[in-house]
């Protein structure tokens, strides 16, 4: 599959798109402030905290060590703080962005496409993106964008506008584990960084969570035309993706190399409904390349 050959300045895409929990951000900097002054305070200060342990251990060793494990311990703790939030500052938009122009090359025929999905498509990365696609290939085609929250969908709308690809989307609130379209219905359905959400409340790692997110893989499936294709981008949880599309006969499946995002594992996968019912599992391919 094709790479998307898209790029964009990280500025550009915050000024259009802002940042979804921005919270964690400042969560992750506050503490990795807070860790460095504690690793300056250790460095400057070592001979005080050293008389301070040996108060409470047994020799003047055992209070060294102790003093120079704390301080070791702040130091990296501070660095794997900066670290942490720099991966999810590039994580939520520039990654963000180019998973979405991969996620549209992945696709080789858009002049074809009439409706397409983004499910999920909350601030719009993806689905102006597919939007803008739509809009070179000259196509009369639309993508929805479906999102738990109405306020969501206005903002994306906002966006949509801003990137000049208004009269391509259309935005819809509803709930993805029962997707409110009629079977074979999208030429394309999407989605980024957005199932392993469903079903959190359970635990992200609860037998109900996974039920609610293969629920979803359902569901895009049966919205699907026969012969469309469907791409999702996501977290942790891809293998148990690629074992529920297997088990609903989609052809040509494929999953990408390893990317970390937001400090974890995360993986396209992309699959085409076939035209007829098969019989046995699907072929997964591994190590697409983008």
């Amino acid at each position: 599959m094709g790479k998307g050959n898209g790029s964009r300045d990280w500025t550009q895409i915050y000024a259009v798109y802002g940042m979804d929990q921005w919270q964690t951000l400042v969560f992750l900097l506050c503490h990795a402030v807070f860790f460095s002054v504690l690793s300056i305070i250790f460095l400057f200060y070592f001979g005080p905290i050293f008389h301070f342990f040996q108060a409470f251990l047994p020799s003047p060793s055992a209070a060294r060590f102790a003093a120079g494990f704390s301080g070791a311990v702040t130091s990296i703790s501070a660095v794997c703080l900066f670290f942490a939030a720099a991966n999810f500052f590039y994580s939520a938009g520039p990654l963000h962005y180019e998973m979405a122009q991969r996620m549209v090359g992945s696709i080789y025929d858009w002049s074809t496409v009439k409706l397409a999905l983004d499910i999920g498509c909350g601030r719009g990365i993806l689905l102006n993106s597919v939007a803008t696609q739509l809009k070179k290939t000259g196509s009369s085609g639309r993508v929805v964008g479906l999102d738990r929250s109405k306020r969501t969908t206005l903002s994306t709308l906002r966006t949509a506008n801003i990137e000049g690809v208004g009269e391509y989307v259309t935005c819809k609130e509803g709930d993805v584990r029962s997707l409110p379209f009629q079977d074979n219905y999208f030429d394309v359905v999407v989605s980024a960084v957005f199932v392993h959400t469903v079903g959190k409340e359970y635990g992200h790692r609860t037998v109900e969570a996974a039920a609610e997110r293969v629920r979803v893989l359902g569901e895009m499936v049966r919205v699907l035309k026969p012969g469309g294709v469907g791409v999702v981008w996501d977290l942790i949880h891809v293998p148990e993706y690629v074992r529920r599309l297997q088990e609903l006969k989609m052809e040509d499946i494929r999953v990408s190399e390893r990317v970390t995002a937001f400090m974890v594992s995360s993986h396209m996968v992309s699959f085409r409904k076939p035209n007829q019912h098969i019989v046995g599992p699907g072929e997964v391919r591994l190590d697409w390349q983008c």
